[in-house]
């Protein structure tokens, strides 16, 4: 698939089908976060994959998402080895994290599955749930499963601003 036509289908999938993912496409979409670029090849990238019913369950003390998805994804970035620009001493971790999400993302797509990026969680909930280290710093929770029958993307998904919106050539206007 052309990477484009790939980009623009996919979309926030927030309805699931009660299906298991198999194993082999679970780390394909590892795969692609191993490979995703980061800063200095630092790959400070670390992701706790949750598949057991008992796990998925305690995600709702954390955030109201979660759409019932067979497998969860939290992203994190080790904040003791993720790069830090020297300039203004800015971690790039969450860029980093940020990457690698989006490449979880449009594998997924690619093999079927639609996901969608949570940001809206308590950090220091998932944390404590999850206990989840000081040193990783939680950027994502990545709901992944095959989408429901009758799940579409939002009505906003296809209102898109035009290039000459925030596109600027040689200087910004």
């Amino acid at each position: 698939m052309d990477f484009l036509e790939l980009a623009k289908e996919r979309y926030s999938c927030r309805s699931f089908q009660d299906r298991k993912i198999e194993n082999e496409k679970i780390e394909l979409i590892l795969e692609a976060a191993r490979v995703a670029p980061t800063a200095v090849n630092y790959q400070p990238q670390r992701i706790l994959v949750l598949t057991e019913k008992e796990e998925l369950e305690k995600l709702s003390e954390c955030t109201r998402y979660g759409w019932n998805a067979p497998v969860i994804m939290i992203v994190c970035y080790d904040k003791n080895i993720s790069w830090k620009r020297k300039y203004d001493g800015a971690d790039e971790g969450i860029v980093d994290s940020s990457i690698v999400t989006t490449h979880m993302m449009l594998e997924a797509q690619a093999l079927g599955l639609g996901t969608t990026w949570i940001g809206a969680f308590n950090p220091a909930k998932v944390r404590e749930v999850y206990k989840i280290p000081e040193n990783l710093e939680i950027v994502a929770i990545l709901p992944i499963g095959y989408p429901a029958e009758d799940a579409t993307p939002s009505g906003m998904h296809f209102q898109r601003n035009s290039l000459e919106e925030f596109v600027y050539w040689n200087k910004i206007k």
